[in-house]
């Protein structure tokens, strides 16, 4: 879907930020930029179309409001597949708490990489300013955001349902080795949003990047050989990148299923500390009682 404008040029341009800017150098701060613009593009588009699937349905009648139509069918598909499979086996009890942030994680995620790869930067290139078009989560700063909202969530969240319980998890084992414990627990807080981050930015990038840089090679063959040599690569440069289009597709919600899943996971593991250790000193209580009537 990726425009073949991409053979000629820098392969990076069509995924860094432009935009309009304030100051030079190293001060320089981006006002609005083609990212920003397509993630706003990407929630506005969700803000309508979503409930205008939920509103339909096949009929006004008793059974008819119960069936949905049109794109609800898929879209009620993804919410209860998520919600059963992934939400409520991490989460348990505060499924219903944390399954609309994640609903519109998911959905957010979803639409910014798919907008991504639309050319909308080569359909909209006389807009002053080159702010239309690219993909919002090829932005290290974007993703880096939404790292740290789901740090920040599993954090409060996990004092909040979890108390002095959540303090107490990270600091395992003996006491002489508990505070070693205790700062490599959080240290790995952190690196388990740096993986979020670091994980969808680098995906969304290299998939485009190495779109541009294939259909790079026509125009490199045309100014080598000539037009013969640009049509004989042209070929399997453009059934390759056909191929790599449907292969962005999949990544595109495949990664914005991984943001989501990890995010439920971590959220289940700061809210659901009271839970385990109940089950875990059941478990105990259990295997004693079992033991003494062995005994016995």
């Amino acid at each position: 879907m990726n425009s073949l404008f991409l053979m000629s040029g820098d392969p990076l341009n069509h995924v860094v930020q432009h935009g309009f800017t304030v100051g030079e150098g190293i001060w320089t701060f981006p006002i609005l930029t083609n990212h920003v613009f397509m993630q706003a593009v990407a929630a506005l588009l969700l803000i309508w179309l979503l409930p205008m699937a939920v509103r339909g349905r096949r009929g006004m009648d008793e059974v008819g409001r119960l069936v949905p139509a049109r794109g609800l069918n898929a879209v009620e598909t993804v919410c209860i597949t998520l919600r059963s499979q992934i939400f409520e086996p991490n989460l348990g009890k505060h499924t219903d708490t944390f399954t609309p942030f994640l609903w519109s994680l998911f959905f957010f995620l979803a639409a910014v990489n798919i907008l991504g790869m639309i050319p909308l930067a080569d359909w909209f290139s006389w807009v002053p300013g080159h702010w239309v078009g690219g993909t919002g989560t090829g932005n290290i700063w974007t993703t880096g955001t939404l790292a740290l909202i789901t740090l920040l969530m599993v954090v409060i969240n996990g004092l909040k349902y979890s108390g002095a319980g959540y303090i107490k998890h990270f600091f395992m084992g003996p006491p002489y080795l508990a505070w070693f414990i205790a700062i490599l627990e959080i240290l790995g807080l952190g690196f388990k949003a740096m993986a979020l981050c670091i994980r969808l930015f680098a995906n969304m990038l290299a998939g485009h990047i190495i779109l541009a840089v294939m259909l790079s090679f026509i125009g490199q063959a045309y100014a080598a050989k000539g037009a013969a040599a640009a049509f004989g690569v042209a070929i399997p440069v453009v059934l390759g990148s056909v191929a790599f289009n449907f292969l962005e597709i999949l990544v595109a919600f495949l990664h914005a299923f991984i943001f989501t899943t990890l995010t439920a996971v971590f959220l289940g593991q700061a809210v659901n500390i009271h839970h385990d250790d109940h089950e875990h000193d059941h478990g105990h209580d259990h295997d004693h009682g079992h033991g003494h009537a062995t005994a016995h």
